[in-house]
């Protein structure tokens, strides 16, 4: 998880929890305000996640692709 993933995580969790509080208050208006802005920041956190997360798999089926390839060439 990077920097801005957590960041993102931390201010969205903060966020949804303020609007949770702000419903108990019965502030309609700003609870969907602060609450679309927490899942914005969530989703920007998972977003990063996932993609951090697809490029090193990535990376993964490039090496065993690199060491398959290496193995072949060595065993003719």
């Amino acid at each position: 998880m990077t920097g801005l993933a957590k960041w993102s995580l931390g201010i969205g969790v903060v966020l949804l929890g303020a609007a949770a509080v702000c419903r108990m208050l019965d502030q309609i208006p700003a609870t969907v305000l602060v609450g679309l802005a927490g899942l914005l920041a969530v989703g920007i956190a998972g977003y990063d996640v996932l993609y951090h997360w697809t490029a090193r798999i990535e990376l993964r089926r490039r090496g065993a692709r690199a060491r398959r390839e290496q193995e072949r060439r060595q065993s003719h």
